[in-house]
């Protein structure tokens, strides 16, 4: 909570306790005249000392209710298409100016209390009526020109504080996969700063490495920080939920590998592109009967299993491999199961009778990756 916001609260507070002590009487009256009947009503000092206390927290209750309003309108206008602004603005001037004839009436009709309700009713009727005009016209308007883009992504990619950390986002960047610009909210580098600052070696390790992959993007690629912000200003929820909030409002789509961020997301129509699945769609599709040559590292979980992994990370479980670990050998694949977490390929090994149609699937050769 900032120092503007903490004062605007006090005043409110003060001035609820302020108001109800000073209009004790009146407060009290009803209940007096309630339980008493008739009688004099004197209000005690600890009547009124109780009564400010509950002015107090009134009024900073008002105060959270308008500094929350304050901010959902501020979100909503600075999302706003500029054409919507102008719409806005032209529609409430027309209500305005409309509704000026009609105030003149009623002064020369000496309508008197009822002026001001009249006024502000026709003015809000005629400005949603201009607005809805101007809107159903938007194709011919200037303000308009060049279409709308509500509603259409605009290339903007928001990273959170996970696949900063991974760091597998560079060499996607690197590669030309990911188009559109990146962009990182100041939240987000403020929780990976927090996270580099932790006393914890591992914890500590990982937000470094967070804040040279940052470091990285935004000197080969157009990545931002920080300059979208106030489109999702703080009301104290959680990052994920920030992320969401600030991708609706800008139109982007989030990058992350975080399982429980990509359902949220979803949840609430915001596009997420997820590095894990993308790695789970880069790897080799491998068929029953096909051949493969790898390593066998360690034994399976069944007797006379031995495991090996192709270069894109899949485990193959070889049975009849124990007596082959440390060796690299050919085998046959017989099935291949998806799982939520990939595919498990499960294999045996060539025999001397598949010796003559053994034809290892073939392989690319493997780039030198330059890490950042």
């Amino acid at each position: 909570m900032n120092r503007g916001r903490k004062i605007f609260i006090l005043i409110f507070a003060l001035a609820g306790a302020a108001l109800f002590m000073s209009f004790s009487t009146i407060v009290l009256r009803p209940l007096f005249l309630l339980f008493r009947g008739t009688g004099a009503l004197t209000v005690d000092p600890l009547s009124a000392i109780g009564l400010g206390a509950l002015g107090l927290v009134i009024g900073m209750g008002v105060a959270q209710f308008l500094i929350w309003c304050r901010n959902r309108i501020s979100e909503r206008w600075d999302s706003a298409e500029t054409g919507d602004k102008v719409t806005l603005f032209l529609g409430v001037f027309i209500g305005l100016l409309s509704a000026m004839p009609f105030l003149v009436l009623l002064n020369s009709m000496n309508a008197g209390v009822y002026i001001p309700l009249v006024f502000v009713g026709l003015t809000l009727g005629i400005s949603a009526l201009s607005i809805y005009a101007l809107h159903s016209m938007e194709d011919v308007l200037p303000w308009y020109k060049g279409g709308r883009t509500r509603g259409k992504r605009r290339g903007i990619r928001i990273l959170d504080t996970n696949v900063l950390i991974d760091g597998r986002i560079y060499d996607v960047a690197r590669s030309g996969f990911l188009e559109g610009s990146l962009y990182v909210p100041g939240f987000v580098l403020d929780e990976l700063q927090y996270i580099a600052d932790s006393h914890d070696a591992l914890r500590r390790q990982r937000g470094r490495r967070g804040l040279d992959v940052l470091r990285h993007l935004q000197a080969d690629f157009p990545t931002e920080v920080r300059v979208h912000d106030k489109l999702a200003p703080d009301l104290g929820d959680e990052v994920d939920a920030r992320l969401v909030r600030l991708a609706r409002a800008m139109g982007a789509d989030i990058v992350t590998n975080d399982f429980n961020l990509n359902r949220v997301a979803g949840i609430q129509d915001v596009k997420v592109l997820n590095l894990n699945d993308l790695a789970l769609a880069l790897r080799a599709t491998v068929l029953p009967q096909e051949g493969l040559t790898l390593a066998l590292v360690r034994e399976g979980n069944q007797p006379g299993q031995g495991v090996g992994y192709l270069e894109d990370g899949t485990m193959v479980v070889v049975d009849g491999g124990k007596p082959h670990l440390g060796e690299t050998v050919n085998v046959i694949v017989t099935q291949v199961i998806q799982t939520e977490r990939g595919k498990m390929i499960f294999a045996e090994v060539a025999g001397e009778e598949d010796a003559g149609t053994f034809e290892p699937m073939p392989r690319r050769k493997q780039g030198v990756r330059r890490s950042p």
